[in-house]
């Protein structure tokens, strides 16, 4: 019988990923379409990733499919062709390539099946990918960057703001997408005869939101297309200035991926300027934190006093 499945404790598998030698190139994609067989679509890709040793994380539900993975550099364009010939709504998906490649970012391939591939928390049936148009690229972008009739919105969450934004961009203040989305038409009103330029990591996000804002009477609504990472290859491939500062968050080993010099973070305890992410060494906190490194020694990769007395 075959086991569609890891069975192999992630200590050991990170260990393994570790001692390896080969290149890997991370990248994500996602599509938004109807899937009538979900569970065979998971197993089907979590058998074929498996083979030519994908690892990751994949997200399928009848809405779509979101992935996040890293694949060795000779499979690369294996794995590209079998996802475009999966499903007719596949044959143009776009790979978005990370900005930085390192070989740590994915130490185990983890594909589920899931409600929604991006979490909304609505009940409405709003979304409608006919009505997502208007998709700028990194000229198009640029232009508008400054333009006082136009707003820059940054749909992703407070921790991803903080260490990367483009300059004078509103945020959407929130923990969870899902809060975003509960609180973006309200907070946008004032906007409403503006151009709203919205903008994520990937573009994945951006697409529910516009529609969202769409779905309420929002007209001139724009996606930075594919994304942070998008945007910054499509600006560094045309030689043109990149607008976006500080470090991009992921979701993933490596935590960040830097776009420019600057460091718009800070370090939680004395406030240096830092973007170094941790998650607490107090495996019942774990609270995702920023820490300089003189702080991480001083409190041991512990988020406060608190947790560092605790063990």
């Amino acid at each position: 019988m075959i086991i569609l499945h890891n069975t192999i404790p992630k200590k050991i598998l990170k260990k393994k990923i570790l001692n390896q030698y080969n290149n890997y190139i991370i990248v994500s994609f996602y599509k938004y379409f109807f899937i009538k067989d979900v569970g065979i679509t998971r197993d089907i890709l979590y058998l074929f990733f498996s083979t030519i040793n994908v690892l990751g994380r994949v997200y399928i539900s009848s809405e779509g499919i979101n992935a996040q993975v890293s694949v060795p550099n000779k499979n690369y364009f294996i794995m590209k062709n079998f996802i475009r010939n999966l499903h007719d709504n596949l044959k143009n998906l776009n790979f978005n390539e990370a900005l930085e490649n390192k070989p740590n970012a994915f130490f185990l391939l983890i594909v589920k099946v899931k409600k929604k591939i991006v979490q909304d928390n609505l009940q409405h049936n709003f979304f409608d990918s006919t009505k997502l148009k208007n998709y700028l690229n990194a000229i198009q972008v640029n232009c508008m960057i400054n333009d006082p009739d136009t707003i820059f919105v940054d749909v992703r969450n407070d921790y991803e703001f903080q260490i990367g934004h483009f300059n004078n961009a509103l945020h959407i203040s929130s923990n969870t997408f899902s809060e975003t989305m509960k609180n973006i038409v309200s907070q946008l009103k004032r906007f409403q005869e503006k151009n709203i330029v919205l903008y994520c990591t990937g573009g994945i996000r951006c697409e529910k939101a516009a529609s969202w804002l769409l779905f309420n009477k929002f007209k001139k609504i724009y996606q930075v297309k594919n994304g942070i990472i998008g945007y910054v290859h499509d600006a560094r491939k045309k030689n043109i200035e990149v607008h976006f500062k500080g470090a991009n968050f992921v979701f993933d080993a490596r935590m960040i991926e830097h776009v420019s010099y600057d460091t718009l973070g800070q370090c939680r305890h004395c406030k240096k300027k830092c973007d170094n992410y941790i998650n607490c060494k107090n495996s019942i906190c774990n609270n995702l934190f920023i820490q300089c490194m003189n702080c991480n020694i001083q409190y041991k990769n512990y988020c406060s006093k608190k947790c560092v007395s605790s063990f």
